[in-house]
C-alpha cells in the first residue's frame, strides 16, 4: 500500500486517541443521537472542510456537498439530504457555502469543455445569462468572478426556498432559516451575504413559485 493510505490510517487512530483523551465517552454518545442544528450545503472542493471552517464537532453539521454547492430541482441526492434534514433531523439553520476561485463557477464562465461536468455546470451558464448584462459591466475579472461567485449562491439559497420542502416545512411553522455565505479559501474567513429566507414571506417577489398546502398555518 501507499505511503500516503497508511498514513490516513495512522491519522485515524491518533484522531481517535486525542478525542479519548479529552473525553473517553466521546464515541459512545456520537453513536445513539444525530441532532444536528445545521444543514451544510458547499463546494466538493477539497479547501472547504464544512466542520472545520465553523469549528464544529462531529454531530453538529449535516453535509451535502457537490460542484459550486448547487440546488437543482431535479437533483435527488440533494433532494434527499434535505428532506432528511428538514423532516427527520428538524435542522433549524441550512448554509449554502459558496467560495472565491471556485472552478466550477469558473468553467462555467468559459467555453471550453471540461468533460461530463459540463452538464452540471449548464445549470450556472443559466444564471449566468440571466445575470449577463451585470456580470459582463464588471470590467475587472477577478472582481467579475468573484460578483459572479456570489451571485451563484444567492441563486442556491432562492432555489431552496421556493423548494416544495422547505415551504411545506414553513407552511406547518416549522422553524427553518436558510443563509447564503460565501468563504474565502486565502484568509480562511466566510462573508456573510446576508441574504436570509426564514418564511414563505420571503419569497413573495417570486410568487410563481409559492405553494399552498391545506394545513398551512
Amino acid at each position: 500500500m501507499s505511503d500516503f493510505y497508511q498514513k490516513i490510517l495512522e491519522n485515524n487512530r491518533k484522531w481517535v486517541a486525542s478525542k479519548l483523551a479529552l473525553d473517553p465517552h466521546f464515541f459512545t454518545k456520537l453513536k445513539d443521537t444525530q441532532k444536528p442544528p445545521l444543514l451544510w450545503i458547499g463546494c466538493s472542493d477539497s479547501r472547504v472542510p464544512a466542520n472545520e471552517v465553523i469549528g464544529a464537532l462531529p454531530g453538529e453539521v449535516f453535509v451535502h456537498r457537490n460542484i459550486a454547492n448547487m440546488v437543482i430541482h431535479s437533483d435527488m441526492n440533494m433532494l434527499s439530504v434535505l428532506d432528511y434534514a428538514v423532516n427527520i433531523l428538524k435542522v433549524k439553520h441550512i448554509i449554502v457555502c459558496g467560495h472565491y476561485g471556485c472552478g466550477g463557477i469558473k468553467a462555467a464562465m468559459g467555453n471550453t469543455s471540461v468533460g461530463i461536468i459540463d452538464n452540471w455546470i449548464r445549470h450556472i451558464k443559466d444564471s449566468y445569462r440571466f445575470r449577463k448584462h451585470d456580470i459582463e459591466a464588471i470590467e475587472d475579472e477577478k472582481e467579475r468572478f468573484d460578483r459572479f461567485v456570489e451571485w451563484n449562491t444567492k441563486q442556491q439559497v432562492l432555489n431552496l426556498s421556493v423548494s416544495s420542502i422547505v415551504q411545506q416545512a414553513w407552511c406547518k411553522g416549522q422553524e427553518l432559516s436558510i443563509h447564503g455565505w460565501v468563504y474565502r479559501i486565502d484568509t480562511g474567513l466566510v462573508k456573510d451575504l446576508e441574504i436570509t429566507f426564514s418564511s414563505h414571506e420571503n419569497i413573495r417577489n417570486n410568487s410563481i413559485y409559492k405553494l399552498d398546502f391545506e394545513y398551512a398555518v
